[in-house]
């Protein structure tokens, strides 16, 4: 399914769930449906899995927004006291869609948790209370924590997933990688059958040092990430400037802000130091997972500059956090949108795009760990493997048989969808304006 197929079929107020590789477009789609509702007055509730794909979204995590905690169970007794809130109670009857980002760490159970909390409170045993609900997220990458020897269970195995009548729209664009062979390393590793050309183009990746790039390191511990940030920024000379995070809002809401952050609280930079910018600013040229270096502080300000590694320099001026609620913000935080990015963790890697990585894998523990460290990276040639262990590579069976049937139910919404015709369809995006305003 293409991004403009997707975009017709949410319009329309339909059940989704947008999935897709790594590098498909997921987040370009959300935000451009974001855009659509807000410019037509529709309250949008923008939520994720987890703190830093909810930040990224100026939105919450789930857990918050529903007032659910981490609690792994409702009581009658629980529901009674969120729906005897009043403040929250309107919050949810006010909002129309709700979005849920990063779903695929998402434990099932919370799924059916949100369902109950928005029947409760809405009145309507529809599924969520009658709202449009949509899931975005790819299950081949980081799956929810679950304890070890337990059988992981996805979102989809979720007892309110046969009642949400989902319409499943699989992105197959491939926006983030350009090299045929890369790619198909890539979708080999989802389908669980690498070929011997993909293990040999993985192999002639071991131990290739970039000398003259800033490279960023990948690994799954963060001790080793904290342990060569700090050295290698030890290791330069000059004077240590300092950047504090500014905040105004609910405390509370502020707080959430600040732990899920990328963005340190506390930023310390000298000249010469990798830096990765940890926000969009598509206006001045740079994304979540820009890499490059301080090469001066300016003189004005006391902002950094940064040299990308095209050659760009940008005045890396703060950036603002928000956490919204239709149309007012509870609180947000403000910082010089950087970090120090010699190493960062597998886990914060997801939904970044880098320019050149030194991934290693040798201690990999998790299934998807793998896929989500090498998608990330836009060309192998740019690509450094320190290490690999027989876990790195490894996909859920259960994942690999979902996603053959994703791929079906998508393909046959598109032949549907374009059964329609164009005057149908536009219909029923003023449908579903209508209804909602």
């Amino acid at each position: 399914m293409t991004q403009e197929e997707a975009l017709d079929i949410l319009k329309m107020g339909n059940n989704v769930f947008l999935t897709g590789a790594a590098g498909s477009g997921k987040t370009y789609v959300l935000n451009q449906y974001i855009k659509y509702l807000k410019k037509n007055k529709i309250n949008v509730a923008i939520t994720a899995s987890t703190g830093i794909a909810a930040t990224n979204m100026n939105g919450k995590t789930i857990h918050s927004w529903a007032h659910i905690g981490i609690k792994d169970h409702l009581t009658d007794a629980d529901l009674n006291k969120i729906f005897n809130r009043t403040d929250f109670r309107m919050q949810i009857l006010s909002c129309r869609v709700l979005i849920i980002d990063e779903i695929s760490m998402l434990h099932h159970f919370r799924l059916d948790i949100v369902d109950k909390v928005l029947k409760k409170i809405n009145e309507n045993d529809l599924a969520f209370g009658g709202i449009q609900v949509v899931l975005c997220g790819d299950l081949f990458q980081l799956p929810p924590i679950t304890p070890y020897g337990k059988e992981i269970i996805y979102i989809n195995e979720s007892s309110i997933w046969p009642d949400m009548n989902i319409h499943i729209c699989y992105l197959e664009e491939q926006y983030r990688q350009k090299d045929d062979d890369f790619i198909s390393l890539l979708n080999e590793i989802r389908q669980n059958e690498i070929s011997t050309k993909s293990l040999e183009l993985l192999s002639s990746r071991l131990n290739k040092k970039f000398e003259d790039e800033n490279i960023t390191r990948l690994f799954t511990h963060n001790a080793d990430v904290d342990t060569i940030n700090n050295l290698e920024l030890d290791k330069l000379s000059g004077k240590v400037h300092n950047f504090s995070m500014t905040s105004k809002g609910d405390p509370y809401v502020t707080k959430s802000l600040t732990d899920t952050c990328l963005a340190p609280s506390e930023l310390k930079l000298k000249n010469g130091a990798t830096v990765m910018f940890v926000q969009n600013n598509y206006k001045l040229g740079y994304v979540n997972g820009t890499i490059g270096k301080v090469i001066k502080f300016d003189s004005e300000t006391g902002f950094p500059v940064i040299k990308t590694l095209t050659g760009k320099k940008i005045l890396a001026s703060p950036g603002v956090w928000k956490m919204e609620e239709g149309e007012s913000v509870l609180a947000e935080i403000s910082q010089v949108p950087l970090r120090l990015a010699w190493a960062i963790t597998v886990h914060k890697s997801q939904g970044m795009t880098l320019d050149w990585a030194e991934i290693d894998l040798s201690r990999s523990f998790s299934s998807g760990m793998g896929y989500v460290a090498l998608s990330r990276v836009k060309s192998l040639d740019r690509l450094n493997l320190i290490g690999i262990n027989n876990k790195a590579l490894l996909v859920d069976p259960k994942v690999i048989e979902f996603d053959v049937d994703f791929r079906k139910q998508s393909k046959g919404l598109i032949k549907h969808i374009s059964g329609l015709g164009k005057k149908h369809i536009k219909q029923r995006h003023k449908d579903f304006i209508r209804d909602n305003y």
